[in-house]
C-alpha cells in the first residue's frame, strides 16, 4: 500500500477505487500503522476530494455492523468535531431535546479525539450503556425516541485506526467520514463541518440517499448552529445564512459556549440544559439547531416558529426526563 503513499506525498488524489482499497487494506491487516498516519496527515494537509470521501465513505458502509431497526423515517444529528472550539456537546444535547419532543433520533457518534469530549465520551458520564444489539436499540427508539449508534461497534474498521488518530492528536479524515457513514442511514440529517469546502461535499454527497438534510457551516469556523457569526446552510434544494437576528436573540459570545475542562462539566451542562436551567445563550443556541432539525421534519412550517417552539420545551425542564429514562 506504500502507492498511496507516495501519492500522497505528490499532493495527488485517489481514485474512488483507491480510496476504497485504503479502507479495505486497514480492515484485513495489509497496511501498516506508519502509512496509516502517514496517509491521513497528508490527505488532511493537501484537503480530501469529492471521490476520495466517496470511496471512503463507500468502503467503510460496506464493512459495517447494520443493526436491524423498525424505524428509519429518523435523524441523525451530529458534526464533523475537530474545530478546536472546546464548545459544550451542542448535538448531543440537541438530539435529545428533540427526542424529548417526539421525534425519532439516530444519533451515531464517537470518543473525541482532537477535542476533550466527543458525544461517547458526555453519553458515558451520564450513564448510557452503548450497544450494537437491535433489539436494544429498537426498545430504546420505541421507549424514548432515541438511540445511540457508538461508531467502534459498527465500524470495525473506524475501531483499528482509532489508536493512531489518538496518538495523531489532530484531526483527519475519519473526522470528515463520522457524519457520513452511519450505518443506519437515517432519513433525515443535521450535521455541521469546519470548513465551507467540506460542507459543500457533503452536499454533494447527501443529495444522493437523504430526504432532506442541512449541512452547517459557522463564519467563524464552528461546527454547528452557534449564533456567534453568521451560519451557512446548505440543504438539498438550498443555500441560506442565518445568524442571531434570524431568532430575534442576542448575539452569542464564543466563551458563553465552554464545554469546561472535564468530561463531568460537560456532561453537567447537558443536565442543566435538560432540566430548564441553561443558560439563555446555551438555550438559544439548543433551539435553533432543535428548529432547524424540526423544519426537515415539518418544512411547512417557519423556522422561527420552530425555534419559539423548541425554546418553550427546553425552558420548560421537559427534557431531563429523556436523560432519565435513557440510562
Amino acid at each position: 500500500m506504500n502507492y498511496l503513499l507516495e501519492k500522497t506525498i505528490q499532493y495527488e488524489a485517489f481514485s474512488f477505487e483507491e480510496a476504497q482499497d485504503f479502507i479495505y487494506a486497514i480492515d484485513d491487516d495489509r497496511i501498516n500503522e506508519a502509512t496509516i498516519a502517514g496517509v491521513l496527515v497528508g490527505i488532511q494537509m493537501r484537503g480530501v476530494q469529492l471521490q476520495e470521501l466517496k470511496g471512503f465513505r463507500q468502503a467503510l458502509l460496506e464493512l459495517s455492523i447494520k443493526p436491524n431497526l423498525s424505524v428509519t423515517d429518523a435523524i441523525d444529528l451530529c458534526g464533523t468535531g475537530g474545530d478546536g472550539k472546546n464548545t459544550f456537546n451542542v448535538s448531543t444535547t440537541s438530539a435529545l431535546i428533540l427526542a424529548s419532543m417526539g421525534k425519532k433520533v439516530i444519533k451515531h457518534g464517537n470518543y473525541g479525539v482532537s477535542s476533550l469530549c466527543g458525544s461517547s465520551n458526555v453519553l458515558e458520564a451520564l450513564g448510557y450503556t452503548f450497544s450494537n444489539n437491535s433489539e436494544h436499540l429498537n426498545k430504546d427508539l420505541e421507549d424514548h425516541n432515541i438511540c445511540f449508534l457508538h461508531a467502534p461497534l459498527f465500524h470495525p474498521t473506524m475501531k483499528k485506526v482509532a489508536p493512531i488518530r489518538k496518538k495523531l492528536g489532530v484531526r483527519t479524515i475519519f473526522n470528515s467520514l463520522g457524519p457520513l457513514v452511519n450505518p443506519v442511514q437515517p432519513t433525515y440529517q443535521l450535521t455541521g463541518t469546519y470548513s465551507l469546502e467540506l460542507a459543500r461535499l457533503y452536499q454533494h454527497i447527501l443529495k444522493e440517499d437523504r430526504t432532506d438534510f442541512r449541512v452547517v457551516y459557522g463564519m467563524d469556523c464552528f461546527d454547528e448552529i452557534t449564533l456567534t457569526d453568521s451560519t451557512r446552510v446548505l440543504g438539498k434544494n438550498s443555500d441560506e445564512i442565518l445568524d442571531h437576528t434570524t431568532f430575534a436573540v442576542e448575539k452569542t459570545q464564543s466563551e458563553e459556549l465552554f464545554s469546561g475542562t472535564t468530561i463531568e462539566q460537560a456532561a453537567q451542562i447537558i443536565k442543566s440544559i435538560l432540566s430548564g436551567k441553561g443558560t439563555p445563550v446555551q438555550n438559544n443556541v439548543i433551539a435553533a439547531n432543535v428548529a432547524t432539525s424540526l423544519q426537515l421534519f415539518e418544512p411547512g412550517s417557519s423556522l422561527s416558529y420552530h425555534f419559539q417552539k423548541a425554546l418553550d420545551h427546553i425552558q420548560s425542564g421537559k427534557g431531563i426526563h429523556q436523560l432519565n429514562m435513557i440510562k
